[in-house]
């Protein structure tokens, strides 16, 4: 049996896994059927969020990107927020510094 206060063997794509799980559940407006995923975007990481499943939630859920921002920044997820409908970018945030 393990031990509940020995540390556990995370990897980072678990603790990504994590992270994304814990955006999508305090942004309770975002789509189940959107996409989340961080992608490489020069020498930055940005978290996309891909609304080819649900187009028609795109302008709504962008409607509340500073909020999205917020949020991937807390979580150290990203400081840019991209917004796709397949491989089109319909829009893209960045947290200035």
């Amino acid at each position: 049996m393990a031990d509940q206060h020995s540390p556990a063997n995370y990897t980072s794509a678990d603790l990504e896994k994590a992270a994304l799980s814990r955006f999508r559940s305090l942004i309770s407006f975002l789509p189940k059927n959107c996409k989340l995923f961080r992608e490489l975007w020069n020498r930055s990481t940005v978290l996309c969020l891909d609304f080819e499943n649900c187009p028609n939630l795109l302008d709504q859920v962008m409607g509340q990107s500073f909020l999205l921002l917020l949020v991937a920044h807390y979580l150290g997820l990203a400081d840019s927020v991209l917004f796709r409908r397949g491989k089109k970018v319909m829009g893209w945030m960045t947290m200035m510094p």
